[in-house]
C-alpha cells in the first residue's frame, strides 16, 4: 500500500495561523469523508511541522511514517497563487527568527550537500494538478532561503520522491503578518490571494491523486 506523508507548518512570527496548516486540516477532513478522493490502497499520513531551521522532527517524521512519497506544504505571503518549488538550495537566511530564535545569515543546511537539489515529483504533473480543479499555480525554481526551502532541501535529498508547494498566505480574516521570507526585498504584498483555502484544499487533493498516480502508474481515481 503506498504511503504519502504530507507536511504543514504552524504558525510563526508571532502570527497566528499558517495557510499550509489551514489547508491541511481541510484535506484530510475531505480525504476521512470521501472515500474516493484518493486512489484506493493509499494511505496518507500527515504532520505539522515547527517553524525551525533545525531538520529533526522533519526527520523524525520521515523515520516514523517511513514514506513512499513526500508532499511538503508552506505559505509564501507574497504570492497571490500556488507555486510548485522544482529547486531548493543549500543555504539558511532570515529575515525574522524561526520559532525557535534562530536568525541564519547564509549558513549551510549541509556542510556535505551539494548546493541545490531538485525536486523528485515532477512539478509539471503537481502544477496540472491543481490546475485540474481551478486553482491558479506556476512552476518555481525559487524556494526563498526560509525554513520552506530548508524543508524542501532535506526532503529532495531522501530516496523516496518528493516536493514543495508553496501556497498564499491567506487567513480567514484581515491579511498575513508574515510569510513574505520566500519574496524578494521589496516585493508587493497582492491584494487578495486567487484562491479560498477550500479551493486550495481541493488542489492539494488533486495533487495527492497525481503523486499517487505517479507511485502506481495505472491507478485511477475513484
Amino acid at each position: 500500500m503506498p504511503r504519502i506523508l504530507i507536511t504543514a507548518f504552524e504558525p510563526f512570527g508571532g502570527d497566528s495561523e499558517n495557510a499550509s496548516a489551514e489547508v491541511l486540516a481541510l484535506v484530510l477532513d475531505t480525504v476521512a469523508a470521501r472515500a474516493t478522493a484518493l486512489p484506493a490502497g493509499v494511505e496518507l499520513v500527515a504532520e505539522v511541522l515547527p517553524v525551525v531551521f533545525d531538520g529533526a522532527a522533519f526527520e523524525r517524521a520521515v523515520h516514523r511514517h517511513a514514506p513512499d512519497a513526500l508532499l511538503c506544504l508552506g505559505e509564501a505571503g507574497l504570492r497571490r497563487i500556488v507555486t510548485v518549488e522544482r529547486v531548493a538550495v543549500n543555504t539558511m537566511a532570515a529575515r525574522i527568527p524561526d520559532n525557535d530564535c534562530r536568525r541564519p545569515h547564509g549558513a549551510v543546511i549541509d556542510p556535505d550537500g551539494p548546493e541545490s537539489r531538485t525536486a523528485g515529483i515532477d512539478a509539471d504533473a503537481i502544477c496540472a494538478a491543481f490546475r485540474s480543479t481551478g486553482v491558479e499555480e506556476v512552476p518555481s525554481d525559487d524556494a526563498g532561503r526560509f525554513v520552506c526551502n530548508a524543508t524542501a532541501y532535506r526532503a529532495f535529498g531522501r530516496e523516496v520522491p518528493s516536493v514543495f508547494v508553496h501556497l498564499p498566505a491567506l487567513r480567514r480574516s484581515g491579511a498575513a503578518g508574515v510569510g513574505a521570507e520566500t519574496d524578494a526585498p521589496g516585493a508587493r504584498r497582492p491584494e487578495r490571494a486567487a484562491s479560498t483555502h477550500a479551493e486550495l484544499a481541493a488542489g492539494v487533493v488533486a495533487a495527492l491523486g497525481a503523486i499517487s498516480t505517479e507511485l502506481a502508474p495505472g491507478v485511477e481515481r475513484g
